[in-house]
């Protein structure tokens, strides 16, 4: 299975994943490829082995085709899209215009708030930092802006879908 795989703020690279048996994955990324031994250990949570480390993984469904993954405090969104709805997509990338709302993509604690409202951001500057899972992330703004809003505190508990923090372009 082909998918789409994007680091929030970062490009989106094409993956190959596929299960060779027994919890064994053979997955390529840019022309390189590894094996990696995926075994369940929670209802969202993988052990995973890859070249003789262990890690975890949480993976969270989203809709039928799509799902984040938490590994080592960063988030990646994978979309499985066949060639054509790949193309497709590409061809109607959205533009960020107005207001970018920011929320949060799973339970977690709000560890620091790093900007403030009327500051102004760059595209990819974190702006709240956020515990989940007992690693830090940091959220960053998707547009170069002004923070007009900033909806949580530090050490406050926040929900998936909690609004975190408002940005609109300068």
């Amino acid at each position: 299975m082909n998918y789409e795989v994007s680091e929030k703020g970062g490009e989106t690279r094409l993956v190959a994943l596929r299960e060779t048996g027994d919890g064994i994955y053979e997955i390529s990324i840019d022309g390189r490829t590894v094996h990696v031994d995926a075994v369940r250990s929670g209802p969202t949570v993988y052990s995973v082995i890859e070249d003789g480390r262990q890690f975890e993984a949480m993976v969270d469904e989203k809709g039928a085709h799509g799902f984040d993954v938490l590994v080592a405090g960063r988030i990646f969104h994978l979309e499985s899209l066949d060639e054509r709805t790949r193309l497709l997509a590409q061809s109607a990338a959205p533009v960020l215009t107005g207001p970018q709302t920011i929320t949060a993509e799973m339970p977690g604690k709000v560890v620091k708030v790093v900007a403030q409202a009327g500051e102004s951001v760059s595209e990819g500057q974190g702006v709240v930092l956020v515990e989940a899972m007992k690693m830090e992330n940091e959220i960053t703004s998707p547009i170069a802006g002004v923070v007009t809003e900033i909806a949580v505190s530090e050490g406050q508990t926040v929900e998936a879908g909690t609004l975190l923090f408002t940005v609109s372009p300068p």
